[in-house]
């Protein structure tokens, strides 16, 4: 049975933060992925960790047997050489699983000291060659995310029948995104940015120029026309959850979910919807109705609408009709968690802002709680039972979980 659960898929989750790594961890992610300083493709994002962070997050992780994964998967220049070895050096003592990289000097130095890589998407693996090219540094390759799955299942035929080892003497793995935002340039390599800005996308300063509204202009009449309805760069993002069964028939290993920058209850919602696909899949339960039911559940997270990406070889053009989240719900900040009575199973919860009903939909996040969501069943408020709270309140009510007084509290209402 070990052995089994070992040859499963290997579902990967982002952790942009403390808060974002126990959700994952909580919602049955067995890898994370995440960057620190400034040599990841999130660099501009205030929520990397720090080199000094690696040890902890290798301690959590190791306490619930999940795999950590460092990106270190930016342009580097010569300037970078010195910081990229000692963050790999300190990745390496600290136990980190492995690297994923794309930059020549990032494989080279890892190879060098022993460190495990993954070939990140930046390098753009798009053919059996340049899978056997990369072998021998990587077990592990993410592939373009352009490719269909007929395509993605070839290469995965191509290393069986080449026999394709990477350094461990392993089968290369082949890993492939399944889920968030697409960027509308091959495989992230977009200058927008960088010309707009001076802000390099593929040093991970990315502002998003593509996710604006523009306007054109003829520069012999001066005439100018909007661009009605559609953010023409702006991709929707990618969701296979509701064809999981192609993509476990290509015999991928790792099904990875992108969401660096993404909150806490984003990457708990999408991490266990995919957590119970994988499952349902392998338990022979996968359904129709499920798809229904978690596609609802993902529409309730920061999403751009959906679409299946690449995979099934449809033509491009599902681009967004309006500017940010189409999320079914949004999340409104309300106070912040007090104190916990383990013994009754009791949160205590200072109200900040708005109004609390019994009723209620509540979220909690936190460096070490990660994420709960509870229904507000019943309350007390200063101590007497009641059916609403307001603003300045101290209010009391079950919650199935520890909350602390770093937590803070959000409520859920339809958007």
């Amino acid at each position: 049975m070990k052995n089994q659960e070992n040859n499963r898929v290997e579902l990967m989750s982002p952790a942009g933060s403390y808060e974002s790594l126990q959700a994952a961890i909580k919602a049955g992610c067995q890898s994370v992925y995440f960057g620190v300083e400034q040599l990841n493709m999130r660099a501009r994002s205030t929520n990397n960790f720090k080199t000094e962070d690696l040890e902890h997050i290798a301690g959590i992780c190791k306490e619930h047997n999940v795999k950590t994964y460092l990106t270190l998967n930016t342009v580097l220049y010569d300037h970078d050489i010195s910081l990229m070895k000692r963050i790999i050096d300190k990745a390496k003592s600290s136990g980190i699983t492995a690297l994923i990289a794309s930059d020549h000097a990032v494989l080279n130095y890892a190879k060098k000291i022993g460190m495990e890589i993954h070939i990140s998407t930046q390098a753009n693996i798009s053919n059996i060659d340049t899978v056997e090219f990369y072998s021998s540094y990587a077990d592990v390759m993410v592939l373009a995310r352009e490719l269909s799955l007929k395509q993605v299942a070839e290469i995965v035929r191509q290393i069986s029948s080449r026999d394709l080892r990477g350094p461990k003497g392993n089968l290369i793995e082949i890993e492939i995104f399944a889920h968030g935002a697409l960027c509308m340039a091959i495989s992230g390599k977009c200058y927008l940015s960088l010309h707009s800005d001076f802000a390099s996308a593929n040093r991970g300063a990315c502002i998003q120029n593509c996710r604006r509204s523009y306007v054109v202009s003829d520069k012999e009449t001066g005439t100018e026309f909007e661009v009605d309805n559609e953010y023409i760069m702006s991709a929707k993002d990618l969701c296979t959850i509701g064809f999981l069964d192609q993509i476990m028939a290509t015999g991928v290993k790792v099904l990875k979910i992108e969401g660096r920058g993404r909150a806490a209850d984003y990457v708990h919602t999408v991490t266990s919807c995919y957590r119970e696909a994988i499952d349902a899949w392998y338990d022979g339960n996968y359904s129709e109705a499920k798809v229904k039911e978690w596609i609802e559940r993902l529409s309730t997270v920061y999403n751009r609408g959906f679409w299946d990406g690449y995979y099934l070889g449809r033509t491009m053009g599902e681009w967004n009709n309006e500017y940010g989240s189409k999320s079914t719900k949004k999340k409104i900040y309300i106070g912040r968690g007090v104190k916990y009575f383990d013994k009754a199973g009791i949160g205590e919860i200072q109200l900040e802002a708005h109004q609390l009903f019994v009723g209620d939909e509540i979220i909690v996040t936190g460096p070490t709680t990660g994420y709960i969501h509870v229904v507000i069943n019943e309350m007390m408020v200063n101590e007497v039972s009641a059916q609403m709270a307001k603003k300045g309140d101290v209010i009391t009510t079950p919650i199935p979980e520890k909350i602390r007084p770093s937590d803070k509290i959000y409520k859920l209402t339809d958007a």
